[in-house]
């Protein structure tokens, strides 16, 4: 049996333990990393001005900062990390101003990465004043550290509000309030404690774009993907132009593998998908409805075994999932070195029925931002790579569950990393601390004030 799918001790709390020797090696190997591990060729700043004068005020004492970056791709810490390192003390040069410490930031991260990454990203994260968080469940610890980084902690905290990344540039995610929610934790207590900062928060805007459009690329990873569906490509019509071809071909994939996988969870998963309620006459509208109701009944398989209410959106019904497996798999009720074997055989058939359920989630989790139009409605390279990639990394989720580092590279981007108006919390902190309701409705504010600043930056 795998590791992954037997009993294991619980997962302990990665406290963050910042070491500035690692933090300037990781920023000298950074372009390195950048060129030969990921398809980013090149960081443009927009903006980064603002930042600057953030962190100017920031080294003056002035103001605590929570950057909130927009998380379409792993690919997202390399760009921001490239522009803290290298891109923001050049500017501050060119504005003549100098930094008394190394432009760098603490940062949460999901404590699910370091599974799949391995133990020593995790001992790296917490080198460079990294936070784990849980995102199932209301994780004091994590939220306890977080809470202090932002506090006290010596650099800026970085955080991504829409809690993982979606696939898309140019779609965002719901955000979640936890990001608004410690902005105000933090004006708190900076109150109780006498201090005069000011909180903000900084929303960042990450978006890629092809600096030669790889349509041969597209081309022959779309020939793959339906090779591995068993589809034969049937020609384009004659006249057709290139991006219309291709779109016609991915459309006819993606309805084949949804028809497909229907079948597979109507028959052995015994799912009733019934009639969708209001179906458009429009067919990608139709395809947007059809695999909303698949992704809704997949969940459902899941939450049928641990026993759980389908309640909450796709993202905290995937994130509520995810926890539960956890649980089952990392045991803080047992004492597996103490256990018989008896009972170590059970825990194991838990934790292994556990991560294969888990499994169904993991397929929902990568289309919760797919609409079914979002290449009809802008027939660009980056869209039909965004969808292709999305695709092939369903099929790698349904032919293996080990994690797919290699990914298929189409061609080199440039990120554009484009930093927003500074959003000043403390203003608000009066209206927050007034009663529970007016708390509430002012994390709500905040949230959505901080969606449309992060959908505005969308090139």
């Amino acid at each position: 049996m795998s590791r992954s799918s037997s009993a294991q001790p619980p997962l302990s709390f990665i406290a963050p333990n910042l070491d500035l020797k690692i933090v300037w090696l990781t920023r000298w190997l950074l372009p390195f990393w950048m060129r030969s591990k990921t398809s980013i060729a090149g960081v443009q700043a927009v903006d980064l001005e603002k930042l600057v004068r953030v962190y100017q005020d920031f080294e003056g004492q002035k103001v605590r900062v929570l950057m909130a970056f927009r998380h379409p791709s792993v690919d997202d810490p390399v760009a921001i990390g490239y522009v803290l390192n290298r891109l923001l003390p050049k500017t501050a040069q060119k504005m003549g101003i100098k930094f008394r410490h190394v432009t760098h930031a603490h940062f949460m991260y999901d404590r699910g990465i370091p599974l799949w990454a391995g133990k020593l990203m995790g001992q790296l994260y917490s080198k460079l004043g990294g936070t784990p968080i849980m995102r199932g469940k209301v994780d004091r610890t994590g939220l306890k550290s977080a809470r202090k980084l932002l506090l006290d902690g010596q650099f800026p905290l970085l955080a991504a509000p829409e809690g993982g990344t979606n696939g898309h540039s140019e779609i965002i995610s719901p955000l979640e309030p936890g990001i608004a929610q410690m902005a105000f934790w933090c004006a708190e207590d900076l109150q109780k404690l006498g201090r005069h900062e000011k909180v903000i928060i900084v929303p960042i805007g990450v978006q890629y774009k092809y600096i030669n459009s790889p349509w041969a690329a597209i081309q022959q990873l779309l020939e793959d993907l339906e090779r591995d569906c068993g589809l034969t490509n049937s020609g384009n019509a004659i006249g057709e132009a290139l991006d219309e071809q291709l779109y016609h071909r991915m459309y006819n994939l993606g309805e084949h593998l949804l028809s497909v996988i229907e079948t597979h969870y109507q028959r052995f998963y015994h799912c009733e998908l019934g009639p969708i309620a209001n179906p458009s006459s429009d067919s990608n509208t139709l395809f947007g409805q059809r695999l909303s109701r698949l992704m809704d009944n997949v969940l459902i398989v899941a939450e049928q075994y641990f026993d759980v209410q389908s309640r909450g959106t796709v993202i905290d019904r995937c994130r509520r999932l995810e926890q539960l497996s956890w649980e089952l798999i990392y045991r803080d009720d047992l004492d597996l070195e103490a256990m018989s074997l008896l009972d170590r055989g059970l825990a194991d058939r838990v934790a292994e029925e556990a991560s294969l359920r888990l499994w169904h989630m993991r397929l929902v989790e990568g289309f919760v931002a797919v609409t079914g139009k979002y290449v009809r409605d802008k027939i660009t390279v980056e869209r039909f790579a965004e969808t292709l990639l999305l695709t092939w990394e369903m099929l790698q989720k349904i032919r293996t569950d080990r994690p797919a580092f290699d990914r298929p590279k189409l061609g080199k981007k440039i990120s554009y990393v484009t930093i927003g108006e500074p959003i000043l919390v403390s203003d608000r902190f009066e209206e927050y601390k007034h009663d529970r309701r007016s708390a509430k409705q002012a994390v709500t504010i905040l949230t959505q004030d901080l969606q449309t600043a992060l959908q505005e930056m969308i090139r």
